[in-house]
């Protein structure tokens, strides 16, 4: 009988993003092929305490930590300096996936488009006035290294804007100013290392009162927005979608798994609004959904994400590290 893989699930986090995470995890736990895997849970308390040894004994560790301290690049270069196999993109991918900054100029780079935006470090200052007259009379304020909206605002007032941006603040010293895209939500499914693939296209349809996919719509409420899988979509655009989804990935050293969410204008203009490189894995999350969609069953992809953990992590080791 074939020795199963020891499979540690890594969740909880210092992050806004814990309860999110743990849902996610249960998800994935529930999911993994137990004739498969021997799976473990491993919590980070939201003080950041872990028992590091405990990761040692595990074959192959899948993050499921959402945000800063999980999903920037933190995690990932501690598993990498213990010489662990783990689930999803590596140091360099994640963190320039979760600063959004970075992220939009990198895209920038490779003629990717995205939505007009202003940074603004904590200490500095900018009228609402000047921030209307750069990018639009309504607002998107978001801070720069978050995920699952959390601490994003769409603001129409002056008033609005200074309370979003105190509230962007408490969670990044760095939040970005974005215009509001007038279209339609968009989102996809990547999965590979050197070879990506994407998933059907799905759409997202707010119905919630704040007017955009929120926290609470995300994972809380399952009638805060409609979810249409796959999304209506001309043959044409709907393969444009899936080669930016893909173009993205690559110009982001994204590896595993990633979401890439767009806005899609009423001219068929199709722009990146950000990149999730651990996506939310709950039983209302868009990423798992997508795939199944397209003919990979949760387990299933679960089981292609942890090949693709053990396959770079075989391809690393094959390179020389010493003269």
């Amino acid at each position: 009988m074939k020795k199963k893989l020891k499979i540690g699930v890594l969740f909880g986090g210092k992050s806004a993003e814990h309860e999110v995470s743990l849902m996610s995890a249960k998800n994935i736990i529930e999911a993994l092929d137990s004739k498969k895997y021997q799976v473990g849970k491993i919590k980070i308390q939201k003080s950041g305490e872990l028992d590091f040894n405990s990761l040692k004994k595990y074959d192959v560790i899948f993050p499921v930590l959402h945000g800063p301290f999980g999903e920037d690049g933190t995690i990932q270069g501690l598993l990498k300096f213990l010489d662990i196999p783990f689930v999803g993109a590596g140091v360099l991918g994640s963190a320039l996936s979760m600063d959004k900054e970075v992220t939009k100029k990198l895209l920038g780079e490779a003629r990717i488009p995205t939505p007009k935006f202003l940074v603004l470090h904590k200490g500095h200052k900018i009228s609402f006035k000047e921030a209307v007259k750069k990018l639009g009379k309504i607002l998107f304020i978001k801070p720069a290294n978050m995920g699952s909206s959390v601490g994003v605002h769409k603001v129409k007032t002056e008033k609005d804007f200074k309370s979003a941006m105190k509230d962007a603040f408490c969670y990044d010293s760095k939040i970005l100013i974005e215009e509001a895209i007038v279209g339609r939500e968009i989102e996809c499914s990547v999965l590979g290392n050197d070879k990506p693939r994407a998933s059907l296209p799905g759409e997202i349809i707010s119905t919630n009162e704040r007017g955009f996919y929120s926290y609470k719509a995300k994972y809380l409420d399952e009638s805060g927005a409609i979810l249409k899988i796959p999304a209506e979509l001309p043959k044409a655009l709907r393969k444009k979608v899936q080669i930016m989804a893909v173009e993205t990935f690559k110009a982001l050293n994204c590896e595993g798994m990633a979401r890439v969410d767009f806005f899609l204008k009423k001219n068929g203009e199709v722009l990146v609004n950000e990149v999730n490189t651990i996506p939310g894995f709950t039983d209302i999350s868009m990423y798992p959904k997508l795939w199944v969609k397209s003919g990979i069953p949760q387990t299933k992809l679960l089981d292609s994400l942890i090949a693709l953990a053990i396959e770079r992590f075989e391809k690393e080791k094959s390179l020389k590290t010493t003269l």
